[in-house]
């Protein structure tokens, strides 16, 4: 008897149905699976053998073929464990299953017949119910962020044993619910760190803050202990929440990768990825034989945080330069390309030079030779693709051992949010610009026209700093934050300074 049971692979961030047929002859015994499965479904039959066994069924003696189709895609992973036991099941006529070509089964087995949680639900959950596909049973740890997904029945199960009964003993599952809307608005300012936290560092917090409203890329240089990792963690408090639809993007690619919380459901604060700086390339732009996303995609909608940068391989820092410009990563291999998304707020760290101290300070001890070998490390096309180079100095003691608070974030966010709309309106047209960071050279024409005060300021800039055309353009998407946080809509010569006085490593004291 032959019976087809359905179960899903990922390609990238988005997931195509598997057919998986299951024939069961009445001549001849083997067990033959074919459709370019990987080891990991290979080795399924020894799993599906225990489990049924140990609920009191039991994989026939005869001849069994089952073909995952398309059988040119090929298939990896544990998850199609239920959905082929339930396919041989049904094929061999021990439990009716007149509805099973309704539903998408997905799930590892144990051998004793419950199931483990499995990666890559909700793009799963997302092409179930574009394909009008009735229900999707799966491991109840994942149950809640498939039921992110309306329209479509979602059911948990803990054991094979359960399934079994709802298709031959029409015996009901519990259907999971989770009312989207209101989980994503109740958990969306919870944030763990908070400015009102930071002593000092004004110039700081207010380069920070003109980084978060644009959603520029930014750098701190400073000695050890003055702040840096501290001021960093709390940007991601003054970003704007997430939208609805960002929050289900930014999901798609955590669930892919398997980084999803136990019985989470949805993301509802921007991800905030801080790799080790021992990190190789493929670990952060994403690859493998079988490509998985990288830190810059886990970073997708939220912050990237490099810290000590310089300790980074210098070809591991080369390979952001594109996703940076681009805010998407494609992998290629031979026989197929995966793009992955990866818009993320650059946000990095190091010292000013080996000793751990500005060239100005009496406790620096590095030569002038050593400090450039260290500035090296980071090329001169990465600095340019970063929009702010911040010095940050140690705080004094008396601010440090003062009892006056800083500036919530939540004040400071209210106005990020204000300048954020501002961009929102301006390029409500335009389907690839959201924000002030993304514009590109005809925006720039558009939205950044100089009067002649201003030309000749940032002309005298450009000479002297020795500037490129990209930092050129980095500069002026800085100053049309600065104007949207005053909201101003023409740019005055002020605006272009504090954007100048924002690019330390292009000064005279760092070459």
């Amino acid at each position: 008897m032959l019976v087809k049971t359905y179960g899903s692979t990922l390609f990238g961030i988005n997931a195509t149905t598997i057919t998986v047929e299951v024939n069961v002859g009445s001549k001849g015994v083997g067990y033959f699976l074919v459709g370019l499965p990987d080891n990991a479904v290979k080795e399924s039959a020894h799993r599906i053998n225990a489990a049924l066994n140990n609920i009191g069924y039991k994989v026939p003696k005869k001849k069994i073929t089952i073909n995952m189709a398309p059988a040119d895609m090929r298939k990896e992973g544990s998850a199609y464990d239920l959905t082929i036991a339930m396919g041989i099941l049904a094929a061999s006529e021990q439990i009716r299953a007149d509805d099973i070509s309704n539903y998408i089964i997905m799930g590892e087995l144990s051998l004793d017949g419950t199931l483990n949680p499995i990666k890559g639900v909700l793009p799963i959950a997302i092409q179930a119910r574009s394909e009008g596909f009735k229900g999707f049973i799966l491991p109840k740890a994942n149950a809640k962020e498939a039921a992110v997904v309306n329209n479509l029945k979602v059911y948990g199960v803990d054991n094979i044993k359960q399934v079994v009964d709802f298709f031959d003993k029409s015996i009901p599952l519990e259907k999971t619910i989770v009312d989207t809307r209101k989980e994503f608005y109740d958990n969306l300012a919870n944030f763990p760190f908070d400015f009102a936290d930071v002593k000092g560092q004004e110039n700081v917090k207010r380069a920070m803050e003109i980084a978060a409203a644009g959603g520029h890329n930014i750098l701190l240089i400073g000695p050890p202990g003055s702040g840096k990792t501290m001021l960093a963690k709390r940007i991601a408090s003054i970003l704007p929440p997430l939208s609805l639809q960002e929050a289900l993007e930014t999901t798609k690619i955590h669930s892919v990768a398997g980084k999803l919380n136990k019985d989470s459901s949805l993301m509802t604060s921007r991800p905030f990825a801080s790799p080790h700086h021992t990190i190789s390339d493929v670990a952060l732009v994403g690859g493998g034989s079988y490509p998985q996303p990288g830190e810059i995609s886990l970073a997708h909608n939220g912050v990237l945080f490099l810290d000590e940068l310089p300790e980074f391989q210098r070809s591991v820092l080369e390979v952001m330069r594109q996703p940076l410009e681009d805010r998407e990563v494609t992998i290629s291999r031979a026989k197929f390309t995966v793009t992955y998304p990866a818009s993320f707020m650059l946000v990095a760290s190091m010292n000013p030079s080996p000793s751990g101290y500005f060239p100005d300070d009496p406790q620096n001890t590095s030569t002038a030779m050593e400090m450039q070998r260290y500035l090296n490390k980071i090329s001169g096309p990465l600095l340019d693709r970063i929009d702010l180079h911040i010095e940050v100095t140690p705080v004094p003691f008396e601010e440090l051992s003062s009892e006056r608070n800083g500036e919530k974030s939540e004040v400071i966010r209210a106005r990020v949010e204000a300048a954020r709309h501002i961009q929102t309106e301006r390029y409500h047209e335009l389907e690839h610009v959201h924000y002030n960071a993304q514009m590109g050279p005809k925006e720039l024409d558009a939205y950044c026209q100089l009067d002649e005060a201003s030309q000749d300021l940032i002309k005298k800039a450009m000479d002297k700093l020795h500037l490129s055309a990209r930092a050129y353009d980095r500069i002026l998407r800085v100053a049309r934050t600065i104007a949207d946080l005053e909201h101003l809509e023409v740019l005055k010569s002020h605006h272009l300074a504090e954007a100048i006085q924002y690019r330390s490593l292009d000064k005279d004291k760092w070459i």
